[in-house]
């Protein structure tokens, strides 16, 4: 069958719209017809050079949609179900989803190349394979990917809100609950209120965190973490460090959460000095793979005991917490609808990646 799809052929350029042939699905796969794909800061980082994946490749990770054909041996799900997709995929049986850590699933090792689990491709043009951003490829009207990336979920939720839940809410939201873990009574520092960094604030809040401080040189941005429950916002690191000093008497902060578009050196340390005595610093946000971000005095880290940890998809487990945060949204405990600034077609791809590095959005959907 044929697709149209949003494709990357290198880096430094723009995405270009195409019809690829897409091929159905085999034994362990499904055929999905995307609903909505979200405008993620991480297919920036391809189109940057910070990431270097097989090219070409089709975009967007973030995907929700609803099955239309399942491959032989296929029992997770069937056709007409709604599903959202995990950027990570999740067998199940290895030795990190056997232990409760879906988020670091041994296939996940195949989302650079953007190939099936078995390295073959099901998006072609021509003679020519064309890889899926985190075996995906959401910037695609349809696409044939593993039953161990898509996480059935209720339908009667609007897709195009469950979309974000794919990537963005659990990656912001677990780096407060899980990674960060933010118990009632903490004071809780976050850099960066994009997508991820405004779960982060709503993670926060819903642990009980006493003070939510964020960071963000966007106004709008710092005025929508407000909203979502952030006691204070600061265009700056220093300014956000003096508060914060003030609000704890000296004792520093409890967790700095580090979701900025690019990590790099200046708020891994900024970071690290905000909090105080055992406190956590926690890296979601992305950097250049080759470069080095990380440069702190070691004796800080020893002799007041303080952790970084880096972590994916914020520590959750896909198939309970996608589920789990969808729920808590129909609930009417979690922010889902107000997180959507703009929405896009498909071929206003690259419109939505400029907005986006303009400050204009929270987060850009693409609606198919």
């Amino acid at each position: 069958m044929k697709t149209k799809a949003a494709v990357l052929f290198e880096a430094h350029t723009p995405f270009e719209i195409i019809e690829l042939d897409l091929d159905g699905p085999g034994p362990g796969e499904v055929l999905i017809k995307y609903a909505a794909s979200g405008l993620c800061h991480s297919d920036l980082h391809l189109v940057d050079g910070a990431l270097v994946p097989r090219f070409p490749i089709v975009g967007g990770h973030e995907g929700s949609g609803i099955i239309e054909e399942v491959g032989p041996g296929v029992t997770k799900v069937k056709p007409g179900d709604h599903v959202v997709c995990s950027y990570v995929p999740n067998c199940g049986t290895c030795r990190y989803c056997s232990t409760g850590r879906q988020s670091l699933c041994d296939m996940g090792a195949r989302t650079p190349e953007g190939s099936m689990p078995d390295g073959s491709f099901r998006f072609h043009s021509g003679k020519e394979d064309f890889g899926g951003m985190c075996m995906l490829g959401t910037f695609s009207e349809r696409a044939t990917i593993s039953e161990h990336s898509v996480v059935k979920v209720d339908d009667w939720l609007p897709l195009e809100t469950a979309v974000l839940v794919g990537c963005g809410v659990p990656s912001g939201w677990g780096t407060a609950v899980y990674a960060g873990g933010v118990r009632a009574g903490d004071t809780v520092v976050i850099y960066g209120i994009g997508g991820l960094g405004i779960n982060a604030v709503q993670g926060a809040v819903s642990s009980g965190a006493k003070y939510v401080v964020v960071v963000d040189p966007v106004a709008m941005k710092r005025e929508a973490a407000l909203k979502f429950g952030a006691t204070h916002a600061f265009a700056d690191a220093a300014a956000a460090a003096e508060k914060v000093n003030e609000l704890t008497w000296g004792q520093g902060a409890d967790q700095a959460l580090i979701l900025v578009g690019t990590v790099d050196e200046e708020v891994v340390q900024n970071a690290t000095a905000v909090i105080g005595k055992g406190g956590t610093v926690v890296i979601t946000g992305l950097a250049d793979l080759t470069k080095l971000t990380v440069h702190v005095p070691s004796a800080d880290l020893t002799l007041n005991q303080k952790t970084i940890k880096g972590s994916l998809f914020g520590s959750a487990n896909p198939q309970y917490d996608i589920v789990r945060l969808l729920r808590l949204y129909d609930a009417g405990q979690l922010k889902l609808d107000e997180l959507i600034t703009t929405k896009y077609t498909l071929e206003q791809v690259n419109e939505g990646y400029q907005d986006l590095r303009d400050g204009k959005n929270i987060r850009g959907v693409i609606v198919y």
